[in-house]
């Protein structure tokens, strides 16, 4: 006679039979999902995904080997809980939805939630090789949840050309993922991206070169703080996955479900189609409709911007040679301005005030470069306290600043000459939002014309109770951010209106940011050598929502704040770079304007119009090109990337920026970069512009080939060249494709501008 505990397990085995025959469609007892695009399979006692393939083309996306878990549970306290260690694992169709999966696991034994339950729900998309994904925590008895990963997709097989395009920020592309997260040798590495903050679009893209890629995505029109993540495996396996974040709550809660679905969808070709794929959900959320770009909010000033001068320093020095530069360049110039302030740069925040010239002198600068039209933003740190200042102790910072889930700050140390410490405050408490709202009204009133919020587009978990938000995870520092701008607003009307910008670029931050500073265009000065390009991930999505703007690019070397340790500082301030590295100047300022930025020159001083001619001769030429082309280059919608068959050279690379390259760091290396950039560009009317630059000092050429398959274009049409200076008509197009070789002088740019009889016959 068989025991009851032996007949409990024949009954659960049966059940669990029973559950896989239900799904149909199984292979060695594995549940599986079947779709006209898509076929999914999952192990029948981890329920870790073993299979997706896609049927058109055919393509298996996971190597062969053990399936990696599909969900891991982060607990405040105690090792995480994964999918392996349930007692009991079932699937069920669902009822109600054919396409429909639930898998379950129980029996954990875990002593805070003896009950637990997860329940994952994945649906197929009929009509598009897309997976959505649902997870449920059930019976979580007061179980305080940290994280939790869902979905991992691990054992991503390789493919030649195969590429990991991350949106930090503006983007970046890697074609060496799985040297970087899998080295030969070494124990397998992860790399984690928030979201909101510097992760500007909740997605990253696996694309597969020669074959599909896979994009994994978050549909959270609330942007709730979340985190997405690729990790390394044995034998060279990559992974992907996302982190949500539950707010922690003060009372029990005995379930969690993220308010939003997960997907994994299947895409063929590059970053540019994956960020296609992504437009479909974002371009309908709120942020695009609540743009101040799109509702006319941000000042005319701004907009119109011929170009930025990045100076630091005390008015003389920055105010005077952008007027210089106005003249020179004969379109607006505005000020981009640090150092400005009463505190040294990354030690004294939030101590601004009084400006370090004196309110006065600083207040009739102001004026006198208003008079002339040149109009400034003027920064501060929106979220660090120097930790060493008095006023850290005096206000009793400590209190509002952000919390680990140890209940302790976490210093953070910038500035390498002074090595001071400083914390990041809570954007979700009201004492830090009236603080900074007090201190960017001040200098308002003093005559700036904006604020650059430095490190606007991030957000952090503070663990805090005493501050009245969910610990954790939730949308608190959003809302913050939102009342925080609304805020510095309020005192502003009229023809005279503060304007925001804010580092980096994010989504969510559209509704709040009239500018968006995007320094990746010049990763190469402050960025490790060799293992990421820039792309430019978020302009494909959102470019006719925000304003761009910003770059390291430079002539000269880095300032050095006077408020600094003396012993450190050059002998001599400001010194020109080498000649040899005006190509990587050239390479900056041209992924500026043919990704759609407004340019950007740091460290100018009149000096240069003598001693760089040639290179502020190319500089300003691009500028005014930019001006000229504004429907594409700044109102226009990204298009497909021409085709790249133009050569590429080896050039020499400064990296010297602020910190970067100093005190015996990488100061220079060399770099293989393409000869000539080119981006396109849809204008609202219909017309297509394609930016191409020529970076080098020999002729090139370049061979457009633009066909309606790929670009919105009408049977025919006419044809034009325009250069800063100049305009030329080149004839006309017909057959619905434009087929041109473009002859580029030495450091020279144009834009070809193709303009159709009628609309096109399908819409962009």
């Amino acid at each position: 006679m068989s025991s009851p505990a032996a007949i409990s397990s024949r009954l659960a085995a049966f059940a669990l039979a029973l559950a896989l025959a239900a799904v149909g469609g199984a292979r060695a007892g594995q549940p599986v999902l079947d779709s006209p695009r898509l076929r999914l399979a999952f192990h029948p006692k981890t329920g870790a995904l073993s299979e997706f393939s896609l049927k058109t083309p055919s393509h298996e996306f996971l190597s062969d080997g053990s399936p990696t878990t599909l969900w891991q549970i982060s607990p405040m306290h105690g090792p995480p809980l994964r999918a392996e260690r349930a007692a009991s694992f079932s699937a069920r169709r669902d009822l109600a939805k054919e396409d429909t999966l639930e898998l379950i696991w129980s029996g954990f034994g875990h002593p805070e939630a003896p009950d637990l339950r997860v329940v994952a729900r994945v649906t197929l998309d009929p009509e598009h090789p897309t997976v959505c994904w649902r997870i449920r925590l059930e019976r979580l008895a007061g179980m305080k949840v940290r994280a939790v990963h869902f979905p991992r997709i691990g054992g991503i097989k390789p493919q030649a050309g195969e590429s990991l395009a991350v949106p930090e920020w503006m983007g970046k592309e890697t074609h060496r993922a799985r040297s970087l997260l899998s080295p030969e040798g070494e124990a397998a590495k992860r790399r984690e991206w928030e979201y909101p903050g510097l992760l500007s679009m909740q997605c990253l893209a696996w694309c597969g070169g020669e074959g599909p890629g896979l994009l994994l995505s978050t549909q959270d029109p609330s942007a709730l703080r979340k985190q997405f993540a690729v990790f390394g495996e044995d034998q060279g396996g990559i992974g992907l996955e996302v982190i949500h974040q539950p707010p922690v709550e003060n009372k029990p809660i005995e379930l969690y479900e993220p308010p939003y679905d997960t997907l994994l969808s299947a895409f063929s070709g590059s970053w540019y189609e994956a960020a296609r794929e992504y437009s479909r959900w974002a371009r309908g959320q709120a942020w695009v409709h609540e743009s101040r770009r799109k509702k006319g909010l941000t000042p005319e000033w701004a907009t119109d911007t011929g170009l930025w001068v990045w100076n630091r320093g005390r008015s003389q020095g920055v105010l005077v040679p952008a007027a210089k530069l106005q003249e020179e360049a004969r379109i607006p110039v505005s000020v981009f301005w640090h150092w400005w302030h009463g505190c040294a740069y990354d030690a004294g925040f939030p101590e601004y005030l009084p400006p370090r010239e004196g309110n006065e002198s600083f207040r009739s600068a102001l004026a006198l470069a208003r008079e002339q039209g040149v109009r400034s933003l003027v920064y501060m740190n929106q979220r660090l306290w120097g930790m060493t200042t008095g006023s850290w102790s005096e206000e009793g910072a400590e209190r509002f600043a952000v919390k680990g889930p140890d209940g302790k700050v976490a210093p953070e140390v910038y500035n390498t000459f002074m090595k001071v410490p400083c914390a990041s405050m809570c954007m979700g408490t009201p004492f830090w939002r009236e603080k900074y709202r007090s201190l960017a009204v001040a200098a308002f009133d003093l005559g700036v014309d904006g604020i650059y919020m430095d490190q606007a587009c991030s957000s952090l978990s503070c663990y805090d109770p005493a501050h009245g938000h969910p610990l954790g995870g939730g949308s608190y520092w959003m809302e913050g951010f939102r009342a925080l701008a609304a805020s510095i607003r309020e005192g502003s009307t009229g023809d005279r209106r503060i304007t925001l910008a804010g580092e980096g670029c994010g989504e969510a931050w559209l509704p709040h940011l009239d500018l968006m500073l995007s320094l990746q265009v010049s990763m190469e000065r402050y960025a490790a050598p060799g293992d990421w390009e820039p792309i430019p991930f978020f302009q494909s999505v959102y470019h006719d929502c925000a304003l761009l703007y910003g770059n390291y690019s430079s002539l000269t070397h880095p300032p050095y704040d006077d408020l600094w340790p003396a012993e450190f500082a050059p002998r001599e301030p400001l010194a020109l770079l080498d000649r040899k590295f005006a190509a990587q100047f050239r390479l900056e300022q041209a992924r500026a304007l043919v990704w759609g930025q407004q340019l950007t020159l740091a460290n100018f001083t009149p000096r240069l119009l003598e001693e760089r001619r040639e290179e502020m001769d190319f500089f300003l030429a691009l500028a005014r090109l930019h001006a000229k082309t504004r429907a594409y280059l700044r109102d226009g919608t990204m298009l497909k990337p021409p085709v790249d068959t133009l050569p590429s050279a080896q050039i020499p690379v400064s990296r010297l920026s602020i910190y970067a390259g100093q005190q015996g760091a990488v100061k220079e290396y060399v770099a293989t970069v393409p000869m000539v950039l080119a981006g396109a560009w849809l204008a609202e009317d219909g017309r297509i512009g394609v930016a191409l630059v020529n970076i080098s000092d020999q002729p090139q050429r370049a061979l457009l080939s633009l066909r309606q398959s790929d670009y919105p274009i009408s049977v025919s049409g006419t044809i034009r060249r325009i250069e800063a200076d100049a305009e030329k008509d080149l004839g006309r197009y017909a057959d619905g494709k434009v087929e041109l070789e473009e002859h580029l002088d030495p450091a020279s740019a144009c834009l070809i501008e193709v303009a159709p009889d009628t609309a096109p016959l399908h819409p962009h």
